[in-house]
């Protein structure tokens, strides 16, 4: 390879490469200066950053970075970034915008010529990108964590936290040839995502006060949704309950759903996750829950997580980023790692 750039380290060391040579640092205002100390005109660049907790800095590090490779005659770009920021705000949502098309449209513009991923919160966001997008998959290093690693899994269920969990879950099910269970309702403090009032769901206006709307005997009102209280659609009764999911962060959904399925009978609970964002006090409220592991990728640190909760366990996913760099390198066949070693969801 011929040049690598990284704010993020594991990949070089597998591909037996020298991290470049790269300061970033902030001003007294904040603003972002990224200094290159390498040559890279006519070079391959890759740089590997994530979206960690600080997402703007790490957002503005890349973008900086990109641009500082374009303007100095990098051949190509390829940004890796194992978890993308602000995925989940890919769906129009009242008066707002969505917000990972825009973050697409900065990173092509500030330079990148092509993006790795893994597990984007949804897959049609690669469209957002005017650039080849490779969004990996983790979910063969999770497999083989269940396999391995718990014990008597075979007399498990996979769990959908919610209906739109209920691919991802079916996937794992179907590889593993076990059960699925999938939870319906919702917590009394929480609302899903797909209930958010976004304006396409108001009833019509009130004929009293409207002008030019003339009620009709047969025209049918809309009644507004009743959330039925959280409830497991499944039998999880003496087994092992593996809830599956993309993105943790805001944990009081799982909290709930651990505290359902143990009510329901099952004796032991796992939490498997690509992205573990564990943020405010997730890692305490997981300590007290009756969720038995959480398992995550290291698509972002959380080592200070771990420190809080002794139940975060952590499994490494570097070696997929390590091959897809190595493989765009030298032109080979992406599909590759799904065809074959790695799995496609």
């Amino acid at each position: 390879i011929s040049y690598l750039l990284v704010l993020l380290d594991p990949p070089s060391s597998r591909l037996g490469v020298r991290v470049g040579i790269c300061s970033v640092s902030h001003n007294t205002n904040r603003e972002t200066k990224v200094q290159i100390g390498d040559s890279v005109r006519g070079k391959d660049v890759f740089i590997l950053q994530t979206g960690a907790k600080d997402v703007n800095n790490c957002i503005m590090e890349l973008l900086i970075m990109a641009y500082g490779c374009r303007t100095s005659s990098a051949k190509s770009i390829v940004g890796v970034v194992p978890y993308m920021p602000y995925s989940k705000q890919c769906k129009m949502r009242k008066r707002g915008c969505i917000v990972s098309k825009l973050l697409a449209k900065l990173m092509v513009q500030a330079g990148l010529t092509h993006i790795i991923t893994m597990d984007l919160h949804q897959k049609e966001i690669q469209g957002f990108f005017d650039c080849p997008v490779d969004n990996l998959r983790a979910s063969p290093f999770l497999l083989e964590y269940i396999t391995q690693s718990i014990p008597d899994w075979k007399n498990g269920v996979i769990v959908a936290r919610d209906p739109g969990s209920a691919k991802k879950a079916t996937s794992y099910s179907e590889r593993l040839r076990l059960g699925i269970a999938v939870i319906h309702g919702e917590p009394k403090y929480q609302e899903s995502e797909s209930d958010q009032e976004d304006g396409r769901n108001s009833p019509p206006p009130d004929p009293e006060r409207s002008r030019t709307y003339e009620l009709r005997d047969d025209m049918p009102f809309l009644t507004a949704k009743a959330k039925p209280p959280i409830t497991v659609v499944g039998d999880v009764s003496g087994k092992i309950a593996i809830m599956v999911d993309d993105i943790v962060d805001d944990v009081h959904r799982f909290v709930a759903v651990a505290e359902t399925l143990r009510e329901a009978g099952a004796y032991k609970i796992y939490l498997l996750a690509t992205h573990g964002l564990l943020s405010s006090d997730a890692p305490r409220l997981l300590e007290e829950s009756f969720i038995d592991e959480v398992v995550v990728t290291n698509t972002i640190p959380h080592e200070m997580q771990k420190l809080q909760c002794s139940k975060i366990k952590t499994v490494d996913i570097s070696v997929i980023l390590a091959e897809g760099i190595r493989r765009i390198h030298h032109d080979e066949s992406m599909s590759y790692l799904f065809r074959n070693v790695f799995l496609e969801d």
